[in-house]
């Protein structure tokens, strides 16, 4: 029986998953994605095209692969329609967990409409319903993606559940469905998702016997974990590595290499405390660099620099075998590189991530910069600093760097 391999986020997401999934989906049978919603984005280039994924799994660019939805995603039909459109025929290459938790239109009017209410206090979503959808779901009062198939009696479900809950809804200004557009929705989602939608953990188990090769990826990053991560600035979902057993079916001896992904540096999107962020100028170079806008909602992202500290804490809890540094050409040309190696949290030094990062203060050690990484494929080919910094950062989180990512191609990419 085969192990699968599993991708996950180190940082606060937008790590660059997308392009290292992409390059491991070219071996491996399956891409399987496990956690998150569309709030999610992967942006992967390939011979200069850009292809920006949310909810499909990266491995639909290997027309050879399959890709399965599991259970622990929220999936909103009509942005997973809209995604689907883009690529010719998915027929026999998508499977969508019956499992899954439907996210719909108001579950995005519940999103925006609690965060207006929270004023100064928001957390930052990207209001696309996601919190809400999983809301419902540990509330146990969502609906599942197998319950489309019969998109009648899941509309008078929807209809009392608003029925129920009238008040609340009057309260937040949200108003209820119609019922006669909401079926004619429900039915549409069914004519084109009705035909992907299966039992998934039954098919992960049946390919794992097979000695299928399988490649697990989450949404987010380790920091945005609904436990682990800076709560609550936080997303709504389990985005650590153990999130693949609950979100799939399966348990964790079937979970094979972890590769972490990581930037040479950090960013992150929304509120919440960020240690290492830079306010001044070498963080708006950074973004300029990066192009750190986020795929989904195009907001820009808040740049900083790469923080040891928490990186440790997500290889630990990750269990990572090896990380993929990326976007190390975003770097070029700064004449120093900085990194967190410990924070000052009420006078004292510290090497952990607290329960509080609010108040913790990065403490940072300088390396030399370097001219041009940008399009190196080779280890050796790195100019010494850039290989020295390298090196640094395996020291301080204990894991090699096994592969090293200098531009946003395919093939631009270092394996160690």
């Amino acid at each position: 029986m085969s192990k699968a391999d599993l991708i996950v986020g180190l940082q606060w997401g937008d790590e660059g998953k997308g392009k290292i999934v992409d390059h491991m989906a070219q071996t491996h049978d399956y891409v399987c994605r496990f956690a998150g919603g569309h709030n999610a984005g992967h942006t992967i280039v390939i011979d200069g095209k850009k292809y920006a994924l949310h909810l499909i799994p990266s491995g639909v660019l290997n027309p050879t692969a399959k890709n399965i939805v599991g259970n622990g995603v929220v999936l909103s039909p009509k942005d997973f329609i809209k995604e689907m459109v883009q690529f010719d025929n998915l027929d026999g290459r998508l499977f969508l967990s019956d499992k899954a938790h439907v996210l719909l239109p108001y579950h995005a009017l519940i999103d925006q409409a609690k965060e207006r209410l929270k004023g100064d206090k928001a957390i930052g979503t990207t209001g696309k319903g996601i919190g809400p959808a999983y809301g419902d779901k540990i509330a146990r009062v969502g609906h599942r993606l197998g319950e489309l198939l019969n998109p009648e009696k899941l509309t008078a479900k929807i209809v009392a559940y608003f029925e129920m809950n009238k008040p609340v809804f009057d309260a937040m200004g949200v108003d209820a469905p119609v019922e006669s557009e909401l079926l004619a929705e429900l039915q549409g989602y069914k004519d084109v998702l009705g035909k992907h939608i299966t039992d998934t953990t039954q098919l992960m188990w049946k390919i794992m016997d097979e000695d299928k090769k399988i490649l697990l990826e989450g949404a987010q990053g380790t920091m945005l974990d609904i436990d682990h991560g800076t709560y609550p600035y936080v997303t709504s979902s389990t985005t650590v590595s153990a999130g693949a057993c609950s979100g799939l079916g399966i348990n964790p001896k079937d979970i094979g290499k972890v590769t972490g992904i990581a930037k040479a540096y950090c960013t992150r999107v929304g509120n919440g405390p960020f240690p290492s962020e830079d306010f001044g100028a070498e963080g708006d170079l950074l973004r300029k660099n990066g192009h750190e806008f986020g795929t989904t909602t195009g907001r820009p992202r808040r740049c900083g620099w790469f923080d040891a500290v928490a990186m440790r804490h997500a290889v630990r809890v990750n269990g990572v075998d090896q990380v993929s540094l990326m976007k190390l050409d975003v770097l070029d040309g700064f004449d120093e590189v900085k990194v967190c190696v410990a924070y000052e949290v009420d006078g004292k030094e510290i090497n952990y991530v607290p329960y509080e990062l609010e108040d913790a203060t990065p403490i940072y050690k300088s390396f030399p910069g370097w001219d041009k990484t940008e399009g190196v494929r080779e280890f050796d080919a790195l100019p010494d600093t850039a290989k020295s910094y390298i090196k640094a950062l395996e020291e301080m989180i204990g894991t090699k760097m096994g592969i090293i990512s200098t531009s946003p191609e395919r093939e631009d990419t270092i394996i160690r």
